[in-house]
């Protein structure tokens, strides 16, 4: 991987072994397998990897980057799965602990009424990954990485939040780039004004943010209006630590804005939708495979919007994370003008 130029504003340490450390939620997706009917109607589900931060560690070691994770699970067979997908993904596992006995691990039901209609239920109570502690979390292990990615889920109670601050920390001491993927969820959070508390906390320490139009509405909440605007939203956050803000506009695209000014509009890809989520995973994932790689911006947004365009085509979203060269065939395959196929 590059890493010793300063591209897009970022400086990737190349001395680093790890490409990205990656911290947060690590749960169970019961995807739905009868679509076009209401969850209480499915019988049968499909069981995969879930959480946020989890796929997109997968994506990013499907495309070649030396991952790890940092995180807990609890001490059920559901836990022990999980260790042992991330491990045999290729992602080193030894910032993930087991919880001790009493907590669960975190289950998530996709419903999927119609490709564009579906809805998911998270359960969140007593999970272990939101019981990570301060000091379960390793500075020498963060000392090891180019970049830090860190999940908006794990700011949703303690002990996991002061977690994340140390571990912003720690990756800030040792020189790796911090990317804040927003990743709201309603379920976890007691009131808007705590979100906007921790989120604005964990930006302003952050040299990447990521997020939707919402979630930065969110983060802005004690802001003067934005109005929605992404440009007024970039330059609060570049009046901080931030590099590089991207905001996503779901089926009208992405735009990312640069501290040195550069504003790219993210191109959108046609997809044979069958369910609407984790596109945002992957579209992080192939983000930071082409920040590290040094590409320009407009490739690495190209790269994102094709990653998503492939995950929402499939059934799963950890499973579903495409190598280089899926994306890539799939960026000639719509440019030739074939169209969504993937």
């Amino acid at each position: 991987m590059n890493g010793g130029g300063d591209v897009n504003g970022l400086r990737f340490d190349p001395t680093k072994p790890l490409d990205v450390i990656a911290l947060g939620r690590l749960c169970i997706d019961l995807n739905a397998n009868e679509t076009g009917r209401p969850l209480e109607d499915v019988v049968t589900f499909t069981r995969y990897l879930g959480g946020s931060p989890a796929n997109i560690a997968v994506g990013a070691a499907r495309l070649g980057l030396k991952t790890g994770f940092i995180g807990k699970v609890a001490d059920d067979p559901f836990g022990r799965f999980i260790v042992r997908y991330l491990r045999e993904a290729g992602i080193d596992t030894s910032g993930v602990v087991t919880d001790a006995p009493g907590s669960v691990t975190g289950l998530t039901f996709t419903e999927m009424k119609s490709p564009e209609e579906g809805r998911i239920y998270m359960y969140r109570e007593n999970v272990a990954d939101l019981n990570l502690a301060p000091n379960e979390v390793s500075e020498e292990y963060l000392g090891s990485t180019k970049a830090l990615l860190i999940s908006g889920t794990a700011l949703a109670r303690s002990p996991s939040r002061e977690a994340v601050f140390v571990a912003l920390d720690y990756a800030r001491r040792h020189g790796a780039v911090v990317v804040f993927d927003l990743d709201y969820r309603p379920y976890t959070w007691s009131s808007p004004e705590e979100t906007a508390v921790y989120y604005k906390l964990a930006a302003e320490k952050s040299d990447v943010v990521i997020g939707t139009r919402e979630e930065f509405d969110r983060l802005e909440r004690f802001d003067p209006p934005s109005r929605g605007d992404d440009e007024t939203t970039a330059r609060r956050l570049f009046a901080h630590r931030a590099r590089l803000v991207i905001v996503k506009h779901g089926k009208a695209g992405s735009v990312a804005y640069t501290r040195n000014g550069q504003r790219v509009v993210g191109p959108v890809f046609p997809a044979r939708v069958v369910k609407p989520f984790g596109a945002g995973d992957a579209y992080a994932a192939a983000l930071l495979y082409d920040l590290l790689r040094g590409w320009a911006l407009e490739r690495c947004l190209t790269y994102g919007s094709a990653a998503a365009a492939i995950v929402i085509s499939r059934h799963s979203c950890s499973d579903a994370m495409p190598t280089a060269e899926e994306i890539e065939a799939y960026i000639r395959q719509v440019q030739s003008g074939q169209g969504a196929g993937a």
